[in-house]
């Protein structure tokens, strides 16, 4: 699993629960037991196979809740009209694109790359989006080093 390099003080469920109350949005259990551990930050390794077809990515950093550059609340403003409406940015990498969290069935929990090169216009179109993992552990797991030099 990825270490977490630069995370910023874990919150506690009193902390999420007060974010997910301003925002409108529900966390799932596992993303939650995330920002308890960890809240945000540089994980190492960080790459991530997107697709076949699209390659490999690099996962720049996970957004944290509080005072601090990379806020999940700036992020959630930025992208609040350009993803699907089921899904919560909570990471990038270094090009712009989007690690997204599902948070409304049928992908709550999942794990998602959002690729802002193939934005569509609708919103909701997810076809530049590609799935990654089941829950945000699994997403850690499957994270590994960069073997070329």
């Amino acid at each position: 699993m990825a270490n977490m390099q630069e995370s910023h003080e874990p919150l506690t469920i009193e902390q999420i629960e007060e974010f997910e109350l301003q925002h409108g949005v529900k966390f799932p259990r596992l993303y939650k037991q995330f920002l308890q551990e960890s809240n945000g930050g540089y994980p190492l390794p960080n790459m991530f196979k997107i697709s076949d077809e699209q390659g490999e990515g690099v996962l720049n950093v996970f957004f944290g809740i509080g005072d601090m550059y990379s806020n999940l609340e700036d992020y959630l403003g930025i992208y609040d009209d350009r993803l699907p409406t089921a899904f919560l940015p909570i990471g990038n990498d270094p090009s712009g694109n989007v690690i997204c969290l599902g948070a409304k069935e049928p992908y709550y929990e999942a794990i998602y790359f959002w690729d802002h090169e193939e934005e569509p216009e609708d919103p909701e179109d997810m076809s530049n989006m590609y799935f990654l993992a089941n829950n945000i552990y699994e997403f850690l797991d499957k994270l590994y080093e960069d073997t070329e030099e």
